[in-house]
């Protein structure tokens, strides 16, 4: 197989301005005004964000390899790797991109030629025109991402491979996770190793990432196109990577000629159905490289659903990250455009302690409110509840309630589960619950133990709010109980549904009241 690119290319790339990053693996900081970036324009971006709504859990921008401003809205938190969805599919392209490298493939080979073992009884002249690069592009010729029907076996390539595809690979744009799984899956082929596995030694060592976890699919692949856990300061030193062209501290990383392949227009974008908006005003449609997305302002994203953002803009010299649960990535991009891109300057900016003022105290002061209610409730000391047969195989419920905290308990078989809840604050604490975390996406968790944080509110004398957020996750769940004499009823609503997308659902658990 040969390569696209070669070595020659990195000994030949071009060394970009860089900073390099601390003993400890942490990237440098410095002042908005020292890097020629305006506090007051960064202070109304976070205004705007909560103004409008959105529920960011971490910001970090960065100028000239600095970070210049960075907060988490509490209770997550910089050591907390967040889930990334489709954001991980840029983590999958540079792998890929390695092993061209390593000249452990090409992109214009054939996919069937990497699993012979699984391809279906007839293969279609579309199949066996299919290229890594039509997979990279999202053209692998299908009418609509197969992931749903995929996921449903528990063999993921032959599923992928078995899909009829209408249209000639290579041809027209359709996004696909499942496409970046089968990546993800050549990836493992050819090198023996996950894509996390692959990575570790050549991105994420050298680059201090740390804490690092991807989803797998029932035979051991890394999901590909969805699944990865990175921290916000993780996320800034990937963007960084790519906006110096793969260098990171003197080395080359990443060949630089694959970083401008991955990231130029390689294939367009169609208009969304109903979509009125000029083409030159929507980031949806400024092109699509290697799993990466082109945008306005000649700036180049990695995203992922609910506001996973990487925003690298070389214009400015400059990185934006976001991780958070948001119901509209485009409008939280907008804001990025609105706010931050005329913040930039190409000097140094004269000294302004009020606006760095105002903004160290937004910085600071960041969190997500817990729940609140009313005093006292129904439910005194420990009272214990036998709840008739469910899905969630919980047999039985303790809630003990104090001033200060409500502590639920849920046994299965001969396991407890239990969640700890500030009254009106947050706890935190890890949880193996029966059906957390809610999440979307197939797949093995790599831990069954999560972290949680946890908060509690009488909405009135015998109806008691529990509010779970999963720190590692953009998600949380409102868990209703509802004590009705000797009776109670427990319901779970996501914030994914709120949101109006098809979350995972549970059912509603009711019991007796027992002995403790």
């Amino acid at each position: 197989m040969k390569p696209t690119l070669t070595l020659l290319a990195v000994l030949l790339a071009p060394m970009a301005t860089m900073q390099a990053a601390d003993a400890t693996g942490s990237l440098p900081r410095s002042l908005p005004l020292t890097e020629g970036v305006d506090p007051a324009g960064i202070a109304k971006f976070l205004e705007t964000m909560e103004e409008r709504r959105f529920e960011l859990h971490s910001f970090m921008l960065l100028r000239h390899g600095k970070v210049v401003a960075e907060t988490w809205w509490a209770p997550y938190a910089a050591e907390v790797p967040h889930c990334l969805y489709s954001l991980s599919k840029s983590f999958t392209s540079t792998a890929v991109g390695l092993a061209v490298a390593e000249d452990r493939l090409s992109l214009d080979d054939k996919v069937i030629s990497f699993f012979p073992e699984s391809l279906p009884p007839q293969v279609s002249d579309h199949l066996a025109a299919m290229r890594v690069r039509d997979l990279l592009r999202m053209a692998a010729g299908h009418e609509k991402d197969p992931q749903n029907e995929m996921v449903k076996s528990d063999d993921w390539v032959r599923a992928f491979l078995a899909q009829p595809l209408v249209r000639a690979p290579g041809t027209q744009f359709v996004y696909s996770s499942a496409a970046t799984y089968m990546c993800s899956a050549i990836v493992q082929k050819v090198t023996g190793m996950t894509v996390l596995d692959y990575l570790r030694p050549r991105v994420f060592e050298p680059l201090k990432i740390t804490g690092v976890t991807w989803d797998t699919c029932p035979r051991g692949i890394n999901t590909g196109g969805w699944g990865l856990s990175v921290t916000t300061e993780g996320l800034a030193k990937f963007g960084q990577l790519y906006l110096q062209k793969g260098n990171w501290q003197g080395r080359q990383i990443l060949p630089a000629a694959w970083v401008a392949e991955a990231t130029s227009f390689q294939i367009q974008q169609p208009a969304k159905p109903g979509s009125t908006r000029p083409k030159e005003e929507d980031d949806q449609r400024q092109g699509y490289g290697y799993q990466f997305w082109r945008c306005r302002h000649n700036a180049v994203r990695a995203d992922g659903a609910f506001g996973q953002l990487i925003v690298m803009m070389p214009d400015q010299d400059a990185v934006v990250v976001m991780t958070s649960e948001s119901r509209d990535l485009m409008e939280q991009l907008g804001v990025v455009w609105e706010h931050l891109l005329p913040s930039f300057r190409d000097t140094k900016l004269p000294a302004d302690d009020a606006a760095q003022e105002k903004l160290t105290r937004l910085l600071s002061t960041r969190h997500l409110a817990s729940s609140n209610g009313v005093a006292g409730g129904t439910i005194t000391g420990t009272q214990a509840f036998a709840l008739e047969e469910n899905s969630l195989g919980i047999t039985r419920l303790t809630i003990a309630n104090t001033d200060k905290t409500v502590t639920l308990t849920a046994k299965v078989g001969d396991t407890d589960h239990s969640i700890v809840h500030g009254l009106g604050e947050w706890r935190l604490g890890e949880t193996a619950m029966p059906g957390t975390p809610t999440k979307l996406g197939a797949g093995t968790l790599a831990t069954a133990v999560r972290k949680v944080a946890a908060s509690a509110a009488w909405l009135d004398a015998s109806t008691l709010e529990l509010t779970w957020r999963y720190l590692e996750f953009p998600h949380r769940d409102t868990v209703t109980c509802r004590f009705d004499a000797d009776r109670v009823t427990l319901s779970f609503l996501s914030s994914i549904t709120v949101l109006g997308r098809s979350a995972p659902t549970r059912p509603t658990l009711t019991g007796k009241r027992i002995a403790p």
